[in-house]
C-alpha cells in the first residue's frame, strides 16, 4: 500500500490522509480545491528521493508544494501525492565574503531576508507573501517582485541547484560559481518549470549589500509615459539605483479606499496614475547626512521631483521623510493581494509589455473590453519598471464564453505590442489555453520533447504548464 510504503520511509507521522490533507488541498485564493491521495513531508533530500521512488512503484504522480502561495493551480491534483517541502527549511550556510546563501526549498522567505540581514546582505526578491512563499517555490514560478528592475527575478539570483529527479536520483547542481560554460545550462531547466522535470529541494541564491539609504516617494503623474520619464532620469542620476517603480492607476486607488480605508490614500484627490518609486544606496557618502542634515540619495530624488512638477510631468509628490512614512508607502501597494477579494466574476492576467507599450496597451484592451461587455470594470497594478501588469476584468456576468471572449482580446493586444501573456505568476493549469494559444509550437514539441526525457511516464505535476 502506498501509505503504508511512505511511512516505513519517512515516518507515518509525516504521512497525512483524510481531513489532515485539508490545508494543502486547496489553493490560498479557493479557486482549486483537490484531492490528494496523500500528503507527504520529506525532511531531508534522500527522503524526497525515497518518496519519488514509492510513488513510482505504485504509479502515481507526485505534485510538489511549498507555501501554497500560488495563483494559477499549479499545485492541483486528484488522485496524485502531495509533496511538501515545509520541513526541508534549513538554512545550510551564509557566506557573506562570497555573497551567497545556502539553503532548501522550504525555507520561506522572510527568514532568507532575516539571515541576509544578519550578515549586512540583503536577498533582493521582495514581494507581498514573502511571510508565506517558500525558496522552492518561487524557483519552480521564476518569481518576480518589486525589485526586478534592478536585480532580475528567481532566475536571475540563482547559482545552483539540487533537484531529485522523476528516477528518484538527485541531480547536483549546487554550484557557487558565476561562470561555467560547461555543456547545457540544465540550472535554468528546472527554474520555472513548476515541478514538472523535478522537485528542486536546495538552492544556492546570490546575496547583495544592504542599502545603506532609501529614497522613496510616491508620485502623481499625467501620464504612463511621463512617469517613465521620471523612471529614466532618475536611473540616469542615479547610475540605475532605483530598486522599485510601482504603478497604481485610478482604479487600483479607488478600490484600496473602499477595501482599506485603514492605509489612507497619499493625495487628496485620486490621479489617474499614482507612482511608488524607490532607490537604494550602498554608497556611503549618497548615504550619510549631508551638513544639512539631508541624504544625498533623497536629495536627488527630490530635486528630480521639483524639476518634472515645474514642467508639469508631474502633479504632485510625497518624499517619505521617515522609515514609517516609507512602510505606509509600501503597504498601500502590497495590499494588492486584498483589492480584487470579494469582486466576481473575474477574468485574471499577468501579462508583460516592453515599457513604452503599457500606455497603448491599456487604452486599447479596456477599449475592445468595454465594446463586448458595455459596464464591466478592470483593476490594475504593475511593476512599471519591467513591463508587468495585472491586469484584471471583471465582467458583467458569469459566464465562461465571455469570460474565454475577454482572455483572448487581452492576449490578442498583449501580443500584437510584442508581449507575453505570462510574466510572475506561472503557468500552471489557469493558463494552459493561452498556452495553446499564444506559446510558439516549436517551442512547445520542444517543452515536450524535454519532459518526455526527464519524465517519460508523466508523473511529475502532470498537466500543468504543457498543454495537451
Amino acid at each position: 500500500m502506498l501509505t503504508a510504503d511512505l511511512a516505513a520511509a519517512i515516518g507515518g507521522a509525516h504521512v497525512l490522509t483524510g481531513s489532515d490533507m485539508a490545508r494543502y488541498s486547496r489553493d490560498w485564493m479557493g479557486r482549486y480545491q483537490g484531492a490528494p491521495v496523500a500528503v507527504v513531508r520529506p525532511g531531508t533530500t534522500a527522503e524526497v528521493a525515497d518518496c519519488v521512488r514509492i510513488a513510482a512503484r505504485h504509479g502515481v504522480a507526485i505534485i510538489p508544494v511549498s507555501g501554497n502561495t500560488g495563483l494559477v493551480g499549479g499545485t492541483m491534483t486528484r488522485g496524485g501525492l502531495l509533496l511538501s517541502l515545509e520541513r526541508m527549511n534549513r538554512i545550510r550556510e551564509v557566506k557573506r565574503d562570497a555573497r551567497l546563501v545556502i539553503a532548501e526549498a522550504g525555507v520561506i522567505l522572510t527568514r532568507l531576508h532575516e539571515a541576509a540581514e544578519k550578515e549586512g546582505l540583503y536577498f533582493p526578491l521582495w514581494f507581498g507573501a514573502r511571510g508565506s512563499a517558500m525558496l522552492g517555490g518561487v524557483l519552480s514560478t521564476n518569481a518576480g517582485g518589486s525589485n526586478v528592475l534592478r536585480y532580475g527575478s528567481t532566475r536571475g539570483l540563482c547559482l545552483g541547484l539540487e533537484v531529485v529527479l522523476a528516477d528518484g536520483r538527485v541531480l547536483n547542481l549546487m554550484s557557487e560559481l558565476h561562470k561555467d560554460n560547461s555543456g547545457y545550462d540544465l540550472k535554468n531547466l528546472f527554474i520555472g518549470a513548476e515541478g514538472t522535470l523535478g522537485i528542486i529541494t536546495a538552492a544556492v541564491m546570490k546575496l547583495v549589500p544592504a542599502p545603506k539609504a532609501h529614497a522613496t516617494a510616491t508620485v502623481a503623474a499625467r501620464s504612463v509615459a511621463d512617469a517613465l520619464t521620471l523612471l529614466n532620469r532618475m536611473q540616469e542620476a542615479t547610475g540605475n539605483r532605483v530598486e522599485a517603480f510601482e504603478f497604481m492607476p485610478r482604479t487600483y486607488c479607488e478600490r484600496l479606499r473602499d477595501v482599506r480605508p485603514d492605509l489612507g490614500l497619499p493625495f487628496d484627490h485620486i490621479p489617474d496614475v499614482t507612482i511608488l518609486i524607490e532607490a537604494a544606496t550602498t554608497v556611503p557618502q549618497e548615504a550619510s547626512p549631508d551638513a544639512s542634515g539631508d541624504i544625498p540619495l533623497v536629495t536627488t530624488l527630490e530635486s528630480i521631483l521639483a524639476e518634472m512638477m515645474q514642467s508639469g510631468l508631474i502633479t504632485d509628490a510625497i518624499l517619505a521623510r521617515s522609515e514609517q512614512q516609507r512602510r505606509a508607502m509600501w503597504a498601500r501597494r502590497e495590499a494588492a493581494a486584498e483589492i480584487g477579494v470579494g469582486l466576481h466574476p473575474e477574468v485574471d492576467t499577468d501579462v508583460c509589455l516592453p515599457l513604452d507599450k503599457v500606455e497603448p496597451f491599456l487604452t486599447i484592451a479596456i477599449q475592445r473590453l468595454q465594446a463586448i461587455d458595455p459596464g464591466s470594470r478592470t483593476i490594475t497594478v504593475a511593476h512599471l519598471g519591467d513591463g508587468n501588469l495585472h491586469f484584471t476584468a471583471y465582467p458583467t456576468r458569469d459566464d465562461k464564453t465571455l469570460k474565454d471572449k475577454l482572455l483572448e482580446v487581452i492576449e490578442d493586444v498583449v501580443a500584437d505590442l510584442g508581449g507575453s501573456f505570462s510574466a510572475e505568476h506561472g503557468v500552471g493549469l489557469s493558463k494552459l489555453p493561452s498556452m495553446s494559444r499564444r506559446k510558439d509550437p516549436v517551442a512547445l514539441d520542444v517543452m515536450r520533447a524535454v519532459k518526455r526525457a526527464l519524465d517519460p511516464d508523466n508523473r511529475m505535476n502532470p498537466g500543468k504548464v504543457i498543454p495537451g
